[in-house]
């Protein structure tokens, strides 16, 4: 069984990836997560926090 785990997006980013890599562990459309992400309070600050704690993604060919 394949643990699937929370990494920044290598393809689909538009800063960092961060919206990108939580939108392919979900399974949803990463504009619904930029939207989402829009209402969160204190979304800058989430947003560097996750930045740092999430791991890049592996590089595609």
């Amino acid at each position: 069984m394949s643990r699937q785990r929370l990494r920044r997006s290598s393809k689909d980013r538009a800063l960092t990836g961060v919206c990108g890599g939580i939108a392919e562990y979900l399974g949803i459309s990463s504009f619904v997560v930029r939207i989402l992400f829009l209402f969160v309070p204190a979304n800058l600050l989430v947003y560097i926090i996750l930045t740092l704690m999430i791991p890049d993604g592996p590089t595609s060919l």
